[in-house]
């Protein structure tokens, strides 16, 4: 694969005011970093007494207010906006920030939150077909309308769907996960980014193979998906500053679903320059990182000035 190796930012927006998160966009963009990177939840799972910000009103905030950074969702929720409004607020969105918009999009993850929303949860197979189809929408809709669609879950007739967006053919859409039997499928068909969450990152080689036999199975190439990795980053300057790193990203960071060892991106600049390099020895080419310190300053600097010229100059 032959995609320039680039690196984004995931910084979920809990805890955080605003000014605080235009600071680290501002920083992201800056520094050089492609893309900075929100979740899409209506509280913080597990931390429903800390703020946080609504996640497509604080990226329609920060695309407006940046020039070259990119802003995306890992990932938007598909069961909180029915598939035509988004389909009309991602072009929009596109528009207004001149073809800056990636988007990511998924099942939906916390059934709590559904449940006390009033949102439907439904199986697992229930919720990938209601991506499925919200996904074959977004997709006719991103082509020009109108679109007429009838599924088990959305029905849609003659819909209109300009303006279009600006990027072509539409705006890169991202879908996460590596379930063999429910998300691979659709990554395969309507993905133009596939996106490895932090708890799938023990298992790289076996999932690659998964996605590319679903490839072959409805004959798509599957150099046509570009691969992309989601990681806890614990980016230390030196070994001897390396401990107390370890020991933040551990406390933040070390329950299994993070993946913090698995990613294998503990370490100095060095550690972390091996490691992208392997990664992209398998065919990824896109990294997003959320780091043991939230993004801070200092982390983002050395990132910036250690890591990134050695893939991007």
């Amino acid at each position: 694969m032959s995609a320039p190796v680039e690196f984004g930012i995931y910084v979920p927006q809990v805890a955080f005011d605003y000014p605080d998160l235009l600071h680290r966009a501002h920083r992201c963009e800056s520094l050089g970093f492609t893309s900075l990177w929100l979740y899409d939840h209506l509280w913080a799972p597990g931390l429903p007494d800390a703020p946080s910000l609504e996640a497509w009103t604080l990226a329609t905030a920060l695309l407006t207010e940046t020039t070259t950074l990119r802003v995306g969702h890992m990932v938007l929720c598909n069961n909180f906006r029915h598939p035509v409004l988004l389909a009309k607020m991602a072009a929009t969105l596109d528009v207004i920030s001149n073809g800056r918009l990636d988007l990511g999009i998924g099942s939906g993850s916390v059934a709590d939150e559904h449940d006390q929303a009033g949102f439907a949860w439904d199986s697992p197979a229930e919720r990938s077909e209601r991506l499925g189809e919200a996904l074959e929408i977004l997709t006719r809709m991103f082509r020009g309308g109108p679109v007429t669609f009838s599924g088990e879950h959305y029905q849609v007739s003659d819909v209109p769907s300009l303006p279009l967006p600006v990027q072509s053919p539409r705006p890169p859409i991202i879908v996460g996960g590596v379930g063999e039997r429910y998300t691979l499928p659709l990554v395969a068909r309507y993905a133009d980014v596939w996106n490895v969450p932090t708890y799938a990152l023990g298992d790289l080689p076996t999932k690659i193979a998964a996605l590319g036999r679903e490839c072959e199975r409805i004959g798509r190439d599957p150099d046509e998906i570009r691969y992309s990795i989601e990681a806890v980053l614990a980016l230390a300057p030196d070994e001897q500053s390396l401990g107390e790193v370890r020991r933040v990203a551990q406390r933040r960071f070390g329950a299994p679903g993070f993946g913090l060892e698995e990613g294998g991106f503990v370490g100095t600049p060095t550690t972390v320059i091996d490691r992208v390099g392997e990664l992209t020895d398998l065919g990824f080419s896109h990294f997003v990182f959320f780091t043991h310190d939230r993004a801070a300053d200092a982390t983002l600097d050395l990132l910036a000035a250690e890591v990134l010229p050695t893939f991007t100059s």
